[in-house]
């Protein structure tokens, strides 16, 4: 018999078995093992394709706002319905958008929003009736509400130590896609033979395109990482359920991403026409709108890095609404002569927006504590920016001018930058709660 170094001679000369090759998609990290730098940047890819498509199907609509009016008949108060339904759809899709990232994870749900996006952009001028156009541009919405929701949550889960930059450079691809879609819909509508509705329709390509790196994902059910500071806990227990309505913070924060939404989708809705009624061009209207949401790509990479660095953010609210109340005043007084300089300032104000995202990540520890803020200050400050475009085509159509709307519009930015003020406070939601 063999003794016993010859059987672990044998052992260690036989070969091993051969494996067949993974033929599966690669797998994702845990919440506690770093992520491949191939996937990081995917993911970066992802963001920024995502947040390209989150205000074309609005501001396309803006630009060509008169067209459609007079190709589905409708009246000026109509016209502020339609201009109401983007933040109606983000307020009620937007509260459901932690729940199915829970579910579903959130590079699924972002992935599904897309496509959304794709869909209804790309059937609704071909629907033939106002109702049918309001309920492809709700599906549009629906995928644009859940992906406003997630895309705090998305780089808190995968950039927690980037989170200002990472805002900052999807918050610049979000105003770069409305800069484009403002300045290109009329002269792609004229290239394409004047139709203005193959001029919306154009932008479902872009969506389309935004759903291939998502679909790697699609698998993710990852929670966001732990917080780098420990959510205390009460009597050693497990910490509790946030109850986020006993947060002042999260009030302050939904008032004021409120009220800049009412804000950025009166300019998206009403600017072009403001100017145009003024004796503007279509062309340059559009331009104008643009150069408005074009001053966001520098600044909206700027200042969440700025804020993110500041101890208290209320100083940049200020400044953004002093810009803002400018604008308003040149465009009552003088919309044609200034309309340039005009269109600077209100794009300097409409900054809130990534400032009010940056914020969000800033004023909770956690991940978990992220995604509540997200959807209740998002969800709650579109049910309160829905009457403003609405409000402002009433006036609009019974006063027969601009004064009342702009007035309006000029009114509505002293109590934003007092709750603005408030919610840039260095405090957090678990604090508070």
């Amino acid at each position: 018999m063999p003794d016993d170094d010859t059987q672990t001679a044998t052992l260690k000369s036989a070969p091993t078995p051969r494996t067949a090759p993974d033929l599966r998609a690669p797998r994702l990290p845990d919440a506690n093992e770093p992520p491949a730098p191939w996937l990081l940047r995917l993911i970066a890819v992802g963001l920024v394709l995502a947040a390209l498509n989150l205000r074309p199907a609005i501001t396309s609509l803006g630009a060509l706002l008169e067209e459609v009016r007079d190709g589905l008949h409708m009246s000026g108060s109509v016209a502020g319905v339609l201009t109401s339904v983007p933040p109606l759809c983000f307020a009620v899709f937007g509260v459901m958008a932690p729940r199915l990232a829970r579910r579903f994870g959130a590079g699924a749900v972002v992935c599904a929003g897309m496509a959304a996006i794709a869909i209804g952009v790309g059937i609704r001028p071909y629907v033939g009736s106002t109702a049918g156009f309001l309920a492809a541009s709700a599906l549009a919405l629906m995928g644009i509400a859940v992906s406003n929701i997630l895309m705090p949550v998305i780089v808190k889960r995968w950039f927690p130590d980037r989170v200002g930059s990472m805002t900052g450079l999807y918050s610049m691809a979000l105003a770069l896609g409305t800069a484009l879609a403002a300045a290109l819909t009329v002269p792609v509508t004229g290239a394409l033979g004047g139709n203005w509705q193959t001029g919306l329709a154009v932008w479902a390509g872009l969506a389309a395109a935004a759903v291939l790196p998502w679909i790697v994902l699609v698998r993710d059910r990852t929670p966001a990482p732990a917080p780098a500071v420990p959510v205390p806990a009460a009597s050693g227990a497990d910490a509790p359920a946030l109850r986020i309505t006993r947060s002042r913070t999260a009030w302050a924060l939904a008032c004021f991403f409120g009220l800049q939404a009412t804000a950025a989708y009166i300019t998206m809705g009403w600017m072009p026409q403001i100017f145009r009624d003024a004796g503007v061009s279509a062309g340059t209207a559009g331009l104008l709108l643009a150069v408005t949401m074009a001053m966001g790509v520098p600044l909206a990479f700027v200042i969440p890095r700025v804020a993110s660095r500041l101890r208290q953010q209320g100083p940049i609210v200020v400044v953004l609404g002093l810009c803002g109340l400018i604008g308003y005043g040149g465009l009552y007084l003088a919309p044609a002569a200034g309309a340039w300089a005009w269109a600077l300032l209100l794009g300097v104000a409409n900054c809130a927006f990534p400032l009010a995202l940056t914020m969000i990540g800033m004023r909770a520890r956690s991940g978990a504590g992220v995604v509540r803020l997200s959807a209740f200050a998002q969800s709650t400050g579109y049910l309160i920016s829905i009457p403003g475009p609405l409000l402002v085509g009433v006036l609009y159509q019974h006063s027969g001018g601009w004064g009342l709307p702009i007035a309006l519009m000029a009114g509505l930015m002293i109590p934003q930058m007092a709750v603005g003020f408030l919610a840039g406070r260095d405090r957090t939601i678990e604090d508070e709660c």
